[in-house]
């Protein structure tokens, strides 16, 4: 696995030993990133790397331009690679690594996001509570991006931008709604 594009392109990244971790696809991540490239939703960003596991996620935005990213995983093992990956890729200093549960973390922070990357393990059955939690926390021109194996029930957390499969794996862009 390695850092697909921007100042730490192709730096290699460790995951997690065990199988507790699924780390996104480079392809799957190139894809994404171009994605949220286009709609000018990384540079200068601060991002939420939800569920972080190797950090591969926030890392590739933070090498892409975002300003800031948090990293939220539960496991230390997990967030001992997290570390391991932003020293490597010289990002320390510009990243948090927070021990704990992703929607406790997110009930109780005061932080606001631009960019949210929610990538929880594919038996996770809890979409429309994360999905509620992680809208709540986005600036008003926000982006939500949800990964599944299949298409997450996001219940009316916000609106869908875009819906895409890459083989496995569903990717799914979403907006806080417009207050009335």
């Amino acid at each position: 696995m390695r850092v697909v594009a921007g100042t730490a392109g192709g730096r290699l990244l460790r995951a997690p030993d065990g199988r507790e971790t699924r780390p996104t696809s480079d392809r799957v991540r190139e894809a994404l990133f171009n994605a949220l490239g286009s709609l000018g939703a990384i540079d200068g960003a601060v991002v939420a790397d939800l569920y972080a596991g190797s950090g591969a996620l926030g890392i590739e935005a933070l090498s892409r331009g975002a300003s800031h990213a948090t990293f939220v995983e539960v496991s230390a093992t997990a967030r001992a690679t997290v570390m391991a990956n932003l020293a490597a890729t010289d990002f320390g200093d510009r990243a948090t690594v927070v021990a704990g549960d992703v929607l406790g973390h997110l009930r109780a922070t005061s932080d606001r996001y631009d960019l949210v990357l929610a990538d929880p393990p594919y038996a996770f059955d809890d979409w429309p509570a994360l999905a509620a939690a992680a809208v709540a926390r986005l600036q008003p021109d926000g982006i939500l991006v949800a990964e599944s194996d299949q298409v997450p029930d996001l219940g009316d957390a916000g609106a869908v931008l875009r819906s895409k499969r890459y083989g496995g794996t569903v990717v799914v862009f979403v907006r806080p709604r417009p207050d009335p």
